[in-house]
């Protein structure tokens, strides 16, 4: 079952499917299973405030689609994709989400309600964080992302064994420090609350395997669906706002440049190392399997 639901966009090796609309609708019209979806939510921080950017003092309001519908609270939000999500995902699947301090409290309340097994909360301890112009506090320099299953009985995929060589030999910890998105990582544009590739790249080579599925509700300019074509993976990203489904298209549109994608493989460490140790990740689909319905 595929609910006339046409992508805005497929690449055509069909590894990089991208449509655009809201989530809540989408994920209940088509019938299929990932081995991993990262969220990244809305925080719904876009209420005046300010923040420093390049040494500039700028608003955080981000758009509309950052700000809470009065009708809903937070909690009856992320139960409702959460949900959909959870029926998506394959017995043995796993789902990342990354938040702050303002939404990642309710996110784990829910993901407990829904029976899901929380494994990991991973702190992204940013190596540049912009600085704290109140000075009431002490700086914002980290973000969360939760790592729960969907079963607590079936076991979850993790590459234990390579993340201990990307680590140097030594196991890896829940303490990840990257720095915020680098300026090549804008180079078709940028979204406010873009991930970086390294965080994405860690992530997917943790908990897949080659060829897996992956799912992103919230797309955003599909910073997910790079990594995963990076690392020999298959994505299907969700957006609700066009321009970041344009941006998305672009993105994906460069990585077909193979002088460019090979730069951006130089440039994230954990999938170098990975590289080295497993072949299949820079070589193309051929075999698509099973396929999106659409």
């Amino acid at each position: 079952m595929s609910a006339n639901i046409i992508p805005y966009f497929k690449s055509n090796d069909r590894a990089f499917t991208i449509l655009h609309g809201d989530c809540t609708d989408l994920l209940s019209r088509f019938d299929f299973k990932f081995d991993l979806i990262f969220a990244d939510p809305p925080y719904f921080l876009s209420n005046g405030g300010i923040s420093i950017h390049a040494g500039k003092i700028v608003c955080v309001n981000k758009g509309e689609w950052d700000k809470l519908d009065s009708t809903w609270s937070i909690d009856e939000f992320n139960k409702l994709w959460l949900t959909l999500c959870r029926n998506k995902l394959k017995e043995n699947g796993s789902i990342w989400i990354s938040g702050t301090y303002h939404n990642i409290f309710s996110v784990a309340k829910t993901l407990t309600e829904l029976d899901f097994k929380i494994l990991n909360v991973i702190t992204w301890a940013k190596s540049n964080p912009p600085p704290n112009i109140s000075r009431r506090y002490f700086t914002h320099s980290t973000e969360f992302i939760i790592w729960a299953r969907k079963s607590s009985k079936t076991p979850h995929k993790y590459n234990y064994e390579l993340m201990r060589m990307i680590n140097g030999g030594k196991q890896m910890t829940d303490v990840w420090r990257f720095p915020a998105i680098a300026r090549w990582e804008k180079s078709c544009g940028k979204h406010p609350t873009q991930k970086p590739l390294s965080v994405l790249t860690r992530i997917i080579l943790a908990s897949t395997s080659a060829g897996d599925w992956i799912l992103d509700p919230f797309a955003g300019s599909s910073t997910t669906g790079i990594a995963a074509n990076l690392c020999g993976r298959r994505y299907l990203g969700i957006e609700k706002e066009l321009e970041y489904v344009n941006l998305s298209y672009f993105r994906r549109i460069e990585l077909d440049n193979e002088g460019i994608q090979s730069s951006y493989a130089r440039k994230l460490s954990d999938l170098h190392i990975a590289t080295a140790r497993e072949s299949f990740l820079r070589e193309p689909i051929t075999d698509y399997g099973v396929d999106l319905p659409f």
